[in-house]
């Protein structure tokens, strides 16, 4: 028997189960049914009302009458709930105006302080784009929520005609919910690349709103809303400028490992390492984990047969890996047995 719930209350989904089709049937047939045979969703829905010769008993009531008693009181709270949504957005209209008026130019950056308004300003800047969106994640595969939202937000932006372009970092490559993630928002329309490195977390829509993290604060739960003309065009141009260069991602779901990452990222690996970078700095650079790094590094120092980090950054430096060209007897440019990006 299904439970009882006061849809006048709480606005609760209620559906008839298989026991009420049958009992309110039966109750059609015989005119009534005792009250211990009706099943909660009748009476909550008003198709079985008490008997007034016997309060042990029950009987039917039209759908289209017990519809009009549960729904005009419904219908009434929804008018008012728009009326006050309307009166709401038309007073904080005012204030906005106000509020732009004497903040005019000292809010060209605004601090954004607290993940559920850090989200809100996010989604609100999301919707209200128009042309175009812009954004770039460092670091490696992102949370399945975060995919889930950020697919959401493209598939309402094509409708609208936006165009979205993202760059992530080459790792990226082998996690496969992000993966699945660039496969549905491709094919939306949406533009996805990978670069060896990625310069900051950066949102930016229709080149007149930026986010970016607020590096004095914690990195999730603060962030700055930029609006300044100067500043936008600035971020947008370091965009571009590694939009250039970095490689467009084609989903291929029986690629084990792509050759990116054993060839331009191990160079890039390497390169930073021979600049004096640790393995954790490298890590963090390159959106990977501090074993992944250490994984490269100890093939290639296998292949060049070196017995400590400087000597590797020596050998390294006289064999041409970090211009592309190993030499002969070094073939951990091409080397496609790697551990996987984790």
């Amino acid at each position: 028997m299904c439970s009882k719930t006061d849809i006048r209350e709480n606005g609760a989904h209620i559906e008839v189960c298989a026991e009420g089709m049958a009992v309110y049937r039966a109750a059609l047939v015989a005119g009534r049914v005792a009250r211990a045979e009706a099943p909660g969703c009748l009476p909550d829905l008003g198709l079985l009302v008490p008997a007034v010769d016997d309060p042990e008993a029950m009987v039917p009531v039209p759908p289209a009458v017990a519809e009009a008693t549960l729904v005009r009181p419904l219908e009434r709270r929804v008018d008012e709930q728009q009326r006050t949504v309307a009166t709401l957005r038309a007073s904080m209209s005012q204030m906005e105006s106000v509020y732009r008026s004497l903040r005019e130019g000292s809010n060209a950056v605004q601090r954004l302080t607290g993940a559920a308004m850090i989200a809100a300003a996010v989604e609100a800047e999301a919707q209200s784009a128009t042309r175009e969106t812009l954004t770039a994640h460092p670091g490696g595969g992102r949370p399945e929520e975060v995919l889930a939202k950020s697919l959401s937000y493209t598939l309402e932006a094509k409708k609208r005609g936006v165009r979205q372009r993202t760059l992530y970092q080459h790792t990226v490559r082998t996690h496969g919910p992000t993966l699945d993630y660039i496969k549905a928002a491709s094919s939306a329309g949406a533009e996805v690349r990978t670069v060896d490195e990625v310069f900051d977390r950066l949102l930016i829509w229709d080149r007149s709103v930026a986010f970016i993290p607020d590096k004095e604060k914690e990195h999730h739960n603060h962030a700055l809303r930029v609006t300044d003309p100067g500043i936008v065009h600035f971020l947008v141009s370091v965009f571009e400028h590694a939009w250039d260069r970095a490689e467009p991602v084609v989903y291929e779901p029986d690629q084990q490992r792509p050759k990116i990452l054993t060839d331009e990222t191990r160079r890039r690996v390497l390169r930073m390492m021979v600049d004096g970078y640790t393995d954790a700095a490298i890590a963090a650079r390159l959106g990977m984990s501090v074993r992944t790094v250490a994984t490269h590094l100890k093939k290639v120092s296998d292949a060049l047969g070196s017995k400590s980090r400087a000597q590797l950054a020596y050998l390294t430096a006289q064999s041409g890996l970090l211009e592309g060209s190993p030499s002969p007897d070094c073939r951990c440019g091409t080397d496609r047995h790697d551990s996987r990006h984790d």
